[in-house]
């Protein structure tokens, strides 16, 4: 089965330098839910017609081996789009796919369903019934209530508009038939465009079979036109992540306040605050609890580690019993062996913090490794970065790094070594050894703080 996605639209009510198929649902591009809905249907390569902004989405996809393109210059409708497509497809392919680029919740659950029905129809059509079937193409059946035709609501009757079964858009067709009827289809309608959907009849005059399928959800077909259709989409999106996760057994304190921009996994008994971003890939091990206006992103959380509210974590690893935060900010290399107290505005990156290793406030941790059962007091800065290069820090277990300082790296503290507050460490520290390294304190006599003139 050929697959060809349409995506050659402007989306002028997007008001949007960006192309309308890069517009993000669920933090990534609609044509990339769309791609990864197909993904393996086929085994020729998807063809993905592009108009508006051709080169942005082509260097999107440029990395999808199997995506070549199309282009649909000027976009003349649907039926123009997939003419431009007739010299990508496989002939030996008895079924083309059509696709819409701007349709992103289309489940692989119901595009299957269409490969299913394309096995014993000439022609599949995507058809879903609407309440309100405003702006919708009209399915028009004939008295034995097979498929004849498809009417565009600006070219239909009255009565034809008050039929609530419509278009989609989304068909599996004949590849060929496609030659014929595409080179026969007229612009003489309302909007003066080749529509896809008028081989409809044509293949009802040749007698062929024509079948539907439906989605299980109208909102798999919903398109997005403007910002307002893209953010309830989101929203659709987002309740029926909520949903599986409630359903797999995760507590959330508000499941309209969550959202999934990737893949989040969680095991047992994981407890999520409201306002958490998850981004990436994310794995939440059992126990785990995510506190209030949490962002996650691509990291691991280990069994009964407690993240509490405000928190960023990107790029992380975080082991078990941990507690993360307030105000914690772990980035890309952060790698917590387990136990560990991370608290407020405490920033990490780069690091490998060993086990049962406290650093507790307003600390900062770059391109080091620490040992087990550390404490790093208030104020402590690892000086990796010389304006060119970045160097490592090195701290031994047991080590106590006082408060307020600053370890000048390269530099390596030994094992059960501590380092009185205040110092500026430039040399190795000894194992076992206290270390100071101030500047004598000196008070001036007589001296007189400036007064404004």
């Amino acid at each position: 089965m050929n697959i060809v996605i349409l995506a050659a639209g402007m989306g002028k009510r997007m008001h949007s330098r960006l192309p309308k198929v890069l517009q993000p649902i669920a933090g990534r591009p609609m044509i990339d839910h769309v791609l990864d809905a197909s993904e393996g249907l086929s085994a020729s390569p998807r063809v993905v017609v592009v108009g508006h902004a051709a080169e942005n989405v082509m260097e999107h996809l440029a990395d999808r081996s199997d995506v070549t393109f199309a282009l649909q210059s000027p976009q003349l409708g649907t039926g123009h789009a997939l003419r431009q497509a007739l010299g990508q497809l496989d002939r030996n392919e008895p079924k083309t796919l059509v696709c819409l680029g701007d349709v992103p919740l289309l489940s692989r659950r119901t595009l299957e369903a269409i490969a299913r029905e394309a096995e014993t129809s000439d022609l599949v059509l995507l058809t879903v019934e609407l309440d309100n079937p405003t702006g919708y193409g009209r399915i028009l059946r004939n008295p034995a209530g097979f498929v004849r035709a498809i009417v565009e609501e600006k070219d239909a009757s009255p009565e034809e508009r008050r039929v609530r079964e419509v278009n989609t858009g989304i068909m599996c067709l004949p590849t060929s038939r496609l030659d014929g009827w595409l080179s026969s289809l007229k612009a003489a309608n309302a909007q003066g465009e080749y529509y896809l959907t008028d081989v409809i009849g044509l293949a009802a005059d040749e007698g062929l079979r024509i079948t539907t399928v439906h989605p299980e959800h109208a909102w798999e077909v919903e398109g997005v036109n403007s910002k307002a259709q893209l953010a309830s989409l989101e929203r659709v999106w987002q309740r029926e992540q909520a949903r599986r996760l409630l359903d797999a057994g995760v507590t959330l304190i508000d499941p309209s306040r969550i959202d999934i921009r990737g893949s989040l996994e969680c095991g047992k008994d994981v407890e999520i605050d409201v306002n958490c971003v998850f981004e990436g890939q994310v794995r939440l091990a059992d126990g785990v609890r995510i506190g209030a206006n949490c962002v996650i992103r691509d990291a691991e959380i280990d069994a009964e580690t407690e993240i509490l509210p405000f928190c960023h974590i990107e790029g992380a690893r975080i082991g078990m019993n941990g507690r993360i935060g307030p105000y914690s900010r772990l980035r890309p290399g952060a790698e917590l062996i387990g136990g560990n107290h991370i608290g407020n505005f405490v920033e990490v990156k780069k690091s490998t913090v060993g086990i049962g290793t406290k650093i507790n406030h307003l600390t900062y941790i770059g391109d080091a490794d620490i040992g087990a059962h550390v404490n790093i007091g208030a104020g402590t800065i690892t000086c990796n970065y010389d304006g060119v290069n970045k160097f490592r820090t090195r701290i031994g277990d047991d080590a106590f790094i006082g408060s307020g300082t600053e370890l000048v790296a390269p530099v390596e503290v030994g094992a059960g070594a501590t380092i009185g507050a205040g110092s500026t460490i430039t040399k190795k520290v000894p194992e076992g050894k206290l270390t100071v390294a101030r500047s004598r304190q000196v008070t001036i006599e007589g001296w007189h703080r400036p007064v404004k003139k």
